[in-house]
């Protein structure tokens, strides 16, 4: 397994190399002029004329091919100098640092709110096939992934803070200032893990070893959870990867809603200002947690099933 984690560690390098080319070029064809975006954070105002935005161009070196601009900026973001924000004039490293420690409490929390009604949910309506638990939780579930996750904390809002006034409408100074967002975020993943596992657990109940253990007297309990569920785990252990990279990288509407200042906020700020260092640093930054969680997630086969091994190659394989 060492030599597999050495190995995927190497093919990062070339994936934050693609993922680098095209966050710089999405900023380079971006509308607008990043000189006068960069003027007014210097001097605090809207450039006086063409001459003044020229003269930015020319210092900050936009006017050099895109090769040259391209290569400098790659070697600055090597040493750890993404540059810095248009818009506030801090390092945009220092912006993302501790904006991510935000938005990683608000996604942490929404997988954990999801994985507690979904994992029940679903071992449940697999266990009671076509009963009326079944399809309480298929329907709960359609409606789920139906419900734009705005309107979801709107209405959480109303009801919890407004009525029965129980929790806070904003921010994020404690436990209570985040569990609207958590549920708000975690109820609509809540909808895809569980029919998933449902339709895992109920493909692998009717597989030969799963008969067998029913034959030798195991309760129906004993065998879905024991049996069902741990083989089960494999397709929704991949769901919660991709469904934690989602929701770090995609609380935007939440966070906006419930005024936390994550990475939803620091993205859509800098998209408004057309603060391109913050851009290109954010695409990134989500990349390459994209990788490591598939990384992990690939580890986290082999805890779940030992017959599964990865090898150095790069595969799995049993």
């Amino acid at each position: 397994m060492f030599g597999y984690i050495i190995r995927r560690l190497i093919m990062l390098f070339p994936v934050i190399i693609g993922i680098s080319f095209m966050a710089f070029t999405l900023g380079e064809l971006a509308p607008g002029d990043a000189a006068g975006s960069l003027y007014q954070q210097l001097y605090g105002q809207p450039a006086p004329s063409q001459a003044a935005i020229e003269e930015i161009r020319e210092q900050f070196g936009l006017n050099d091919p895109f090769a040259v601009r391209f290569a400098r900026w790659t070697i600055a973001a090597v040493q750890g100098d993404l540059g810095n924000s248009f818009r506030t004039g801090r390092p945009v490293l220092d912006e993302l640092s501790t904006r991510f420690t935000v938005t990683l409490r608000l996604s942490v929390g929404g997988l954990i709110v999801a994985l507690l009604i979904a994992v029940p949910a679903g071992i449940l309506a697999a266990m009671y096939h076509n009963s009326v638990v079944d399809l309480g939780t298929r329907f709960l579930s359609l409606l789920g992934a139906t419900i734009p996750a705005f309107w979801l904390a709107y209405m959480l809002i109303l009801l919890f803070s407004v009525r029965l006034r129980w929790l806070p409408v904003a921010g994020f100074d404690s436990w209570r200032h985040m569990v609207l967002p958590w549920l708000a975020l975690g109820l609509g993943g809540a909808a895809a893990i569980s029919r998933l596992l449902r339709s895992s657990m109920l493909e692998i109940l009717g597989t030969d070893f799963v008969r067998t253990a029913r034959a030798k007297g195991g309760s129906e309990y004993r065998v879905s959870i024991r049996h069902a569920f741990r083989n089960a785990l494999i397709p929704l252990v991949t769901l919660m990867g991709a469904l934690f990279g989602f929701l770090t990288a995609g609380a935007v509407v939440v966070e906006t809603v419930f005024a936390i200042p994550g990475f939803g906020r620091l993205i859509l700020d800098a998209i408004f200002f057309r603060d391109i260092p913050v851009i290109q640093a954010f695409v990134v930054f989500t990349g390459i947690l994209f990788v490591l969680i598939n990384l992990m997630v690939d580890i986290t086969y082999t805890w779940i099933d030992p017959r599964i091994r990865l090898t150095a190659r790069g595969g799995t394989g049993e």
